[in-house]
């Protein structure tokens, strides 16, 4: 009798030592951002609005991704085409392969944004600053360089024609697989409400503006998918070593 307490009791501190950081992963808020790299209305979320969830703290909520793709699409032969031409193309490899080498979210989202900051500057051309910027590696370049980063955006592509429902613009924000849609730019406040655990600090401070009238709120500036084959900027991608 006396082995089976011992044995209960040693149970029990087991689960308080595993089920703490279980729950924890658990309550996180899953968030996804689906853009391209040279639309300048993600560059403007990404750098001025998205930044902030590694400003004040909500980032210890949530599990972000970031998928760059965006309006591009995948051509018969194989290869793909981007909506604001090669140079595009070019950065959201570069990204992909960030994001890939580069796993932490931390990491990867500091080169982003210094990416697309410039791009915002209209500098897109001077990107490779951005890995000593955020103290990375150049080894994105290697993954572009080899195809394998072609690989990478083709698994976006795929992934990103699957959603439903059908992604109409970029920036695209999912929270907890919900799209947001026109109301992306309140993507703080539906993150506090779905997290489940004690609100952080930084909720407190977000106004929760989801409007319940059932009416379309009016869209705000995107990328629309529509446009992205009869852009001016439309060619057939040609993988170029960098």
């Amino acid at each position: 009798m006396g082995f089976r307490k011992l044995l209960t009791f040693f149970f029990f501190l087991l689960l308080l030592v595993i089920m703490p950081s279980y729950c924890n992963a658990s309550e996180k808020v899953s968030v996804a951002l689906y853009y391209e790299t040279l639309c300048p209305y993600c560059a403007d979320f990404i750098v001025n609005h998205l930044v902030k969830l590694f400003q004040n703290g909500l980032i210890s909520i949530v599990n972000l991704r970031l998928v760059p793709w965006g309006n591009a699409w995948l051509n018969s032969d194989g290869s793909f085409s981007c909506q604001h031409g090669s140079d595009e193309c070019l950065l959201n490899t570069i990204e992909a392969c960030t994001i890939s080498i580069y796993p932490d979210v931390n990491r990867h989202f500091a080169f982003i944004h210094c990416v697309e900051r410039l791009s915002l500057q209209g500098r897109h051309s001077a990107w490779a600053n951005c890995f000593e910027m955020s103290r990375l590696g150049t080894t994105p370049i290697d993954c572009y360089n080899s195809g394998n980063g072609n690989e990478i955006e083709g698994k976006y592509g795929r992934e990103t024609a699957q959603l439903k429902p059908p992604l109409r613009f970029v920036p695209w924000v999912l929270v907890n697989n919900q799209p947001l849609q026109e109301d992306y730019e309140n993507f703080m406040a539906y993150i506090c409400k779905a997290y489940k655990g004690k609100p952080p600090e930084a909720c407190r401070s977000v106004r929760f503006t989801i409007e319940s009238t059932g009416k379309e709120k009016p869209l705000p500036q995107v990328c629309r998918a529509s446009e992205g084959r009869n852009s001016s900027h439309y060619q057939k991608y040609q993988h170029r070593k960098v």
